[in-house]
C-alpha cells in the first residue's frame, strides 16, 4: 500500500471531498487523523478506520490548530503529510451584495486555515513530508457571483506556490484545484438541499467530460499529490475540473 504507516492529518474530512480523502488515505495504510468542526462527526468517521484519531477543530482558531499538531506529533512521532482541506463558500450573490463579514470569512477560513496548519505542522515534518492543499478552479477562472470566494482560492494557489517554493527541498506543496461537486458547497452557496437540474447543466457546460466532479475525483489528486511517486512535484496547481 502506497501510504502503509504514513501518518496524515484531514482537515474538515467529516464529509464532501475530506471524508473522501481521509478514507482513501487509510485504505492505503495510513494512519489518519480525522479533523472537522463537528466533533462527533469526526469522531464517528475516526471510528470507521483503523488507527484514525478524531480532533474536533475550528480551522480559523489559531491555538486549536496548533494543538492540532502537537496532538499528532504526540500520539505518532511526527507527521507526514497534511491534507488542508477545510474550505467555505458564501452564499452565490454579486459582489457589491456579499456582506462585508462574509467576504472576510473567506479568507479567514479558505487561506488562513491553510497558512495554520502549515505553521503548525511543518516543525513535526520530515525530508520527504508533504502538504496538499484544496483549491478550486474558480481560483483559476472565476465566474460571477461567488467573486469572493474565488479571490480567497486564488490566493490559496498563490500560498501552496510561494510555501513550495520556501520549504523544497525537504517538503512538497501542491494543491488541486476542483469545479463543483454534489457536497454540502453547493447547498451552501445556493441555499438549496438539491440543486434543480438546470443548474446542474449550467455547471457541465463547457466541461468535455459532461459532468461535475465527485469526491472520489479530488481524493485521487491528493494521494497522487502526496505519494513518493509524485516525489518531484511542487507547486503546482492542478486541475480537477473533469477536462
Amino acid at each position: 500500500m502506497r501510504f502503509e504507516d504514513k501518518r496524515v492529518i484531514v482537515t474538515g474530512a467529516a464529509a464532501g471531498f475530506g471524508e473522501a480523502i481521509a478514507r482513501s488515505f487509510a485504505a492505503e495504510g495510513a494512519r489518519v487523523m480525522v479533523t472537522d468542526i463537528d466533533g462527533d462527526a469526526a469522531a464517528a468517521l475516526a471510528g470507521e478506520l483503523d488507527g484514525a484519531l478524531p480532533f474536533e477543530l475550528d480551522v480559523t482558531d489559531e491555538d486549536r490548530t496548533a494543538a492540532m499538531a502537537a496532538a499528532a506529533a504526540d500520539a505518532w512521532g511526527g507527521i507526514d503529510i497534511v491534507a488542508a482541506n477545510a474550505g467555505l463558500p458564501h452564499r452565490s450573490a454579486p459582489m457589491i451584495d456579499v456582506p462585508t463579514d462574509a467576504f472576510d470569512l473567506m479568507w479567514t477560513v479558505n487561506v488562513r486555515s491553510i497558512y495554520f496548519a502549515a505553521k503548525y505542522c511543518i516543525p513535526h515534518m520530515g525530508p520527504g513530508s508533504s502538504i496538499v492543499a484544496t483549491a478550486s478552479i474558480g481560483g483559476k477562472r472565476p465566474r460571477p457571483n461567488l467573486v469572493p470566494y474565488n479571490a480567497s482560492k486564488a490566493a490559496a494557489i498563490t500560498l501552496t506556490k510561494g510555501l513550495a517554493a520556501e520549504l523544497a527541498p525537504d517538503i512538497r506543496v501542491n494543491c488541486d484545484t476542483p469545479v463543483s461537486a454534489p457536497t454540502g458547497f453547493d447547498k451552501v452557496a445556493t441555499g438549496m438541499d438539491e440543486l434543480p437540474d438546470r443548474f446542474n447543466q449550467a455547471g457541465i457546460a463547457g466541461i468535455p467530460t459532461v459532468r461535475l466532479a465527485v469526491p472520489h475525483d479530488v481524493d485521487a489528486y491528493e494521494l497522487i499529490h502526496a505519494s513518493d511517486d509524485a516525489a518531484i512535484l511542487t507547486g503546482l496547481a492542478i486541475d480537477a475540473d473533469c477536462r
